[in-house]
């Protein structure tokens, strides 16, 4: 696995971790990578074009620069399993499947959104899709999934749940107590850290004591495993080990993928507590331009065949955009549908 030195050196091209995976893994799946990777950053780019002219409200957290994150993790999985994700999860709820208008709509608060516009960006979920969507509470999803995961567990079924959080969900409480009763109970969970290195507007290394978050695993008797969350191979790999585990009824695992957010924390954020110079650095890892690289370098696909599917991907989202443009608002005579109160 990729230690974190390595992954402060990686620069263009990209390292060849996972890169074993180029002869394993069929091209029809190697193409979807790149094409959920190129949907997601396109998505969240018009997201933010639409934010700008007023057209989308409330805030948004965007993924930018995390893509490889997301999807390397699902592609692991079977198209049956489940997953649980966070505010910042555009990446994770394309690659699990979700159709590119209603997601667009959800934004747009319009009535056929995933969640009839009511969500916005933190709350999309897609039931049959196995998307059991997310909270704007950060962790809050980690005990919940491991809920979920007992249930699966109670009815014998062999799915698996991703459970998706932030890097500075790992100080919380319930982090700890939900990896503990996981691996008591071997629950079928695989628990996933996105750590983009900042929680909120701290760096994690100054709110944690440790080179690797998936040094916790060890505390709770389960694997623990840190990716170079930039290379969409290598954290394909390490979730598939992880996901093989739980499946076979041996219990859940911890990975931590090593990424980055280009954008700040919410649309709010003006980025004062880090410099340009470190968000350019990053952004010579651009996990997109990597894998393109790496596809074409070791002739998996030409040059031209990367690009056409970059091409797809950006019209994929200009047409959800434009068609989500075009659905209804919600209706004030439902606006009291699904909602609870005493």
């Amino acid at each position: 696995m990729t230690t974190l030195s390595e992954i402060e050196l990686a620069t263009d091209p990209p390292s060849l971790a996972g890169a074993g995976l180029l002869t394993e893994l069929p091209t029809a799946k190697l193409a979807w990578m790149l094409q959920k990777m190129c949907e997601t950053r396109y998505f969240e780019e018009k997201a933010e074009e639409l934010y700008v002219r007023g057209l989308v409200h409330g805030t948004m957290h965007l993924s930018i620069g995390m893509e490889a994150a997301s999807t390397g993790a699902i592609a692991a999985l079977r198209p049956d399993d489940l997953i649980i994700h966070h505010h910042r999860g555009h990446g994770h709820t394309i690659a699990k499947g979700a159709d590119l208008a209603l997601m667009m709509a959800e934004f747009l608060g319009r009535e056929a959104g995933y969640c009839r516009g009511r969500g916005g960006s933190m709350h999309i979920a897609d039931l049959p899709g196995g998307n059991l969507g997310a909270t704007g509470v950060v962790g809050s999803g980690i005990p919940t999934s491991v809920g979920i995961a007992l249930a699966l567990q109670m009815r014998k079924s062999d799915k698996v749940l991703l459970s998706f959080f932030g890097d500075a969900a790992t100080n919380l409480g319930e982090f700890h107590e939900s990896l503990n009763m996981a691996s008591i109970w071997k629950l079928p969970v695989v628990f996933l850290c996105d750590n983009n290195q900042y929680g909120m507007s701290a760096a994690i290394a100054d709110m944690t004591n440790i080179d690797h978050l998936s040094i916790r695993a060890g505390s709770y008797g389960i694997p623990g495993a840190t990716t170079d969350g930039n290379n969409v191979l290598d954290v394909y790999q390490a979730t598939r080990t992880a996901i093989d585990r739980a499946r076979a009824g041996e219990g859940p695992s911890l990975v931590e993928n090593v990424t980055y957010r280009w954008r700040g924390h919410s649309k709010s954020d003006r980025n004062l507590y880090r410099t340009q110079a470190e968000i350019d650095q990053w952004k010579t890892k651009d996990p997109i331009v990597r894998f393109k690289q790496l596809l074409v370098e070791a002739g998996v696909m030409t040059a031209e065949q990367v690009d056409a599917i970059d091409r797809q991907a950006k019209t994929a989202i200009d047409q959800a955009a434009e068609q989500a443009q075009s659905l209804p608002d919600p209706s004030p005579e439902n606006m009291e549908d699904e909602v609870y109160a005493p």
